[in-house]
């Protein structure tokens, strides 16, 4: 089956590397905020409208993956309005646009919804509690896309970097040449997730939706198999860049506050993915060691 993929947000990590899997049987369209605004309706239903025809015309699959976000978590606690904007209101326009043009819609969400207090990888089903205004304006989006009558599906995922934008592995990397020493959190817990990774897995749920054979469950979890703690992340950067990780000192989150807090363990399960007969992604040491080994 041919698809014709629409990817909102598709100048960061994860958008890009949703378009670099384009091939003679997945056309992908994949614009930046400049392109297309997710918070400007007229655009939204237009470039649903573009996809809708030009699925037609190709004889395709439409599907749209939306990897548009307002990522900057700290940034978040005093811009909650423009946060609720992309992570809220945008998913709600393009799954109403989606639902008049039965177009399958995927989007992305994060770990960032839950409270963290949990002491085993969180379920889909596990109830939110949202510590940060990111994680509030996220958690709404899910509402917004599952209550909008369009046959979509959430995909929370947490942790990613990849070889566009910033993230934590390219913070690590700069920090190392320079710095002798350098305190990293130890006690919030999460799973580190290569957006190389996370695309064609979200590509396979897009080829099962715009087939008509979408998993029965609507939320999903999709990261790298394993857990680590930031430090834990960091000191494995360090041995990729044959640094000394113990160069990388432990330290709690009241060492180092930030403005937004966050969920001091954010561990997803696979199960449902893995349920729905969807491939399970590689554990994250793997994902790290191919990062490296591309380049």
């Amino acid at each position: 089956m041919r698809l014709t993929v629409l990817v909102p947000g598709g100048s960061g990590q994860l958008g890009r590397d949703l378009a670099a899997l384009a091939s003679p049987s997945v056309d992908v369209v994949a614009p930046g905020s400049a392109e297309l605004d997710v918070t400007a309706t007229g655009q939204v239903l237009a470039s649903v409208g573009a996809l809708a025809e030009r699925a037609r015309e190709t004889g395709s699959s439409p599907v749209v993956i939306n990897a548009a976000a307002y990522t900057a978590v700290d940034a978040a606690e005093t811009d909650e309005e423009r946060a609720f904007a992309i992570n809220a209101d945008g998913p709600r326009v393009l799954a109403a646009a989606c639902a008049s043009r039965r177009v399958p819609l995927i989007h992305v969400s994060t770990d960032y919804v839950f409270s963290g207090d949990a002491s085993r990888p969180y379920e889909p089903s596990d109830q939110l509690g949202p510590r940060s205004a990111y994680g509030r304006t996220k958690a709404a989006g899910e509402d917004a896309v599952l209550g909008s009558g369009a046959s979509s599906w959430v995909v929370r995922t947490g942790w990613l970097y990849g070889r566009s934008g910033a993230n934590f592995v390219k913070t690590m990397t700069a920090l190392e040449a320079s710095r002798d020493t350098l305190s990293v959190v130890d006690d919030q817990v999460g799973g580190p997730t290569w957006t190389a990774d996370l695309a064609p897995g979200l590509l396979e749920l897009a080829s099962r939706a715009a087939s008509g054979n979408g998993p029965a469950q609507r939320i999903l979890h999709c990261t790298n198999a394993g857990e680590t703690s930031w430090c834990g992340f960091a000191r494995a950067i360090f041995t990729h860049l044959g640094a000394d990780p113990a160069r990388v000192r432990p330290c709690t989150t009241e060492e180092f506050p930030r403005p937004a807090r966050r969920p001091a363990y954010s561990v997803l399960s696979p199960a449902a993915w893995i349920d729905a007969g969807l491939t399970p992604l590689r554990r994250w040491e793997e994902a790290l060691d191919a990062y490296f080994a591309a380049g």
